[in-house]
């Protein structure tokens, strides 16, 4: 929550959204303005538009959520706002949305911030004015109330997915407040949530592209804003793997691969690590693979990235470890999920063969793993690879 003094003439702040047709028919739920301009091509085809046009009240409602989460954020009494709506907004527009700081009213205690927002062309569709008075807290007078120890809140990246939601789980039954990190499964986050607050967990749903910087800004606000802080990160974030010989292999292969594990873990390592140092440490745990001790063809690419996560946690962990960050590994052999779920069937029984413990990873085999180093037992652990793989490599 910023304070009204700490505000200044010149303070800005930004988000971006890109309008989808799920927007209109939320508005359209919530409002019941089903105006045929913006529902029906058909209608719209029949006049100037051509196409239909976004509700203008659907794109300035994300001035609400600037003013409201980022500036000034809690506390924020938004009262009054003046509008022109100047182009149309179609669905697939991305809204880059603004607010400025424009003029300070010390008296009455309120800013005005020039709003505006902007297509990917970078043209103004609409612009304003709002005006928002600065409700601070009241400090709490009774110093006698002692100081309760913190509940550990835990960001599940990935939390949708077979590893995600037992971590989740497992660490719901810890004692953990979690929040459950998805980027398309909406339904499967909100059923792991009711699943999460049914064994008498605190848990939100939080959605992001973690290859995407700003994306995984706004998430983390918004954890922080639900729970008051983060200090435990899982990464459990998973994608296919797709078998490419070497002579067909292209440097986009590895990039893409490097985005998605190396890329997207420096953009929340970015805005997670500055929280846990205020907060006066925390817990960054990652997932690597049983195929950079016992590689197999035609995962080059695959391969190489992950092997580069092991260096780039090893080298934050040697970092950040004086200002109370630990950061570890799990890395699990062939674990039975519906990731896996294509991979032959006498793949895995030869797997399991070859394996001491003769079965394959469970789910529940890695977050119990994740769960021991999220908790207080790992705390004189840092930079360290627990392999989960019954046997199979011994080193």
């Amino acid at each position: 929550m910023k304070k009204y003094a700490d505000i200044h003439v010149g303070d800005k702040e930004r988000l971006h959204h890109t309008i989808t047709a799920s927007d209109i028919e939320t508005f359209v739920q919530l409002t019941g303005d089903d105006n045929r301009l913006h529902v029906d091509s058909t209608y719209a085809q029949k006049t100037p538009f051509k196409k239909p046009v976004v509700h203008g009240m659907l794109g300035a409602s994300f001035i609400s959520t600037i003013i409201g989460t980022k500036l000034p954020g809690d506390g924020a009494l938004w009262f009054s706002q003046s509008l022109e709506f100047l182009l149309p907004v179609r669905v697939g527009d991305i809204l880059e949305v603004e607010a400025e700081v424009i003029k300070k009213h010390d008296r009455e205690q309120f800013i005005e911030l020039a709003t505006t927002i902007k297509n990917q062309n970078r043209q103004i569709v609409t612009k304003g004015v709002a005006k928002v008075k600065i409700i601070e807290q009241v400090a709490d007078q009774d110093e006698t109330t002692p100081t309760l120890p913190k509940k550990n809140v835990a960001l599940v990246i990935g939390g949708t997915g077979g590893i995600g939601s037992e971590v989740c789980r497992q660490l719901a039954r810890d004692g953990c407040a979690v929040a459950i990190h998805y980027h398309a499964n909406k339904q499967a986050a909100e059923t792991l949530k009711q699943e999460l607050e049914a064994m008498g967990a605190e848990a939100s749903i939080v959605v992001g592209d973690i290859r995407n910087e700003e994306s995984v800004e706004q998430m983390v606000q918004q954890v922080v804003r639900k729970f008051g802080y983060v200090n435990i990160v899982v990464n459990c974030a998973a994608t296919t793997i797709p078998n490419i010989k070497f002579k067909d292999l292209l440097w986009s292969d590895y990039l893409n691969q490097f985005e998605y594990m190396i890329q997207s873990m420096l953009n929340v390592c970015k805005h997670v690590v500055p929280i846990m140092i205020e907060q006066g440490g925390g817990k960054i745990i990652t997932i690597g693979s049983y195929a950079v001790d016992k590689p197999n063809n035609e995962w080059s690419h695959y391969i190489t990235a992950k092997s580069a996560m092991v260096g780039f946690n090893r080298s934050l962990a040697f970092e950040l470890a004086p200002k109370g960050i630990l950061i570890n590994m799990v890395t699990p052999s062939l674990v039975n999920t519906e990731l896996t779920a294509d991979i032959p069937e006498k793949i895995k029984l030869l797997t399991a063969s070859q394996t001491p413990l003769r079965r394959l990873a469970l789910a529940k085999d890695v977050a119990g793993a994740i769960g021991f180093l999220a908790s207080d037992k790992a705390n004189f652990m840092a930079g360290e690879n627990l392999r989960i793989n019954g046997g199979q490599v011994m080193i």
